[in-house]
């Protein structure tokens, strides 16, 4: 029973992942490669006297941050950086925005600044400071309500069907050999 229950909770929780990245790719403009780096799936474990049923899907923040407007398809125009966030929404104009890092990284001047000179250059000043531009990341999209409903209507839905596959799996293959 054990052994049957996680590994139903295991490939809930996998399909529960897929379901996740195709509603945040549906609502928001994102790769599916992206997406998946930033869920991680905790996997339920029954081996012996020692066990954990307990499966687990979430997006923790990474390295405390939100996403770089690169990430959101953004393109350069002569105007500045052009993006778009949501998938069914318009592209926005950031005026005066650029990429660097071979288009990995969104940031713009900051007005009323100066940048402090390198050792060599002491005493000089410099062009303005520059700052990345942010956005919502993979964690807050994976909160949206739409979002996470659908999801946790497609657990609910699949468990049971799941659950009694693995149990008939687990049955049969005790009767055939006697081990489970």
């Amino acid at each position: 029973a054990r052994k049957a229950t996680a590994s139903a909770l295991n490939k809930t929780v996998a399909q529960a992942k897929t379901a996740m990245s195709r509603e945040i790719r549906a609502e928001f403009n994102m790769t599916a490669a992206k997406v998946g780096a930033a869920l991680k799936v905790t996997n339920a474990r029954a081996s012996g006297a020692n066990f954990r049923l307990e499966a687990g899907l979430e997006s923790p923040r990474q390295r405390g941050r939100s996403l770089n407007l690169a990430n959101f398809a953004a393109k350069q125009t002569r105007q500045g950086v052009t993006f778009k966030i949501k998938r069914g929404g318009a592209r926005k104009l950031i005026p005066g925005a650029f990429l660097i890092n071979g288009g990995k990284t969104v940031m713009i001047r900051v007005p009323g600044t100066t940048m402090g000179s390198r050792s060599r250059y002491a005493g000089t000043k410099h062009a303005q400071q520059i700052r990345a531009l942010q956005t919502i990341d993979v964690a807050s999209m994976f909160n949206t309500k739409r979002v996470n409903a659908k999801v946790l209507a497609m657990i609910e839905a699949k468990f049971p069907e799941l659950f009694a596959n693995e149990a008939k799996f687990f049955t049969d293959r005790f009767n055939r050999t006697g081990k489970a």
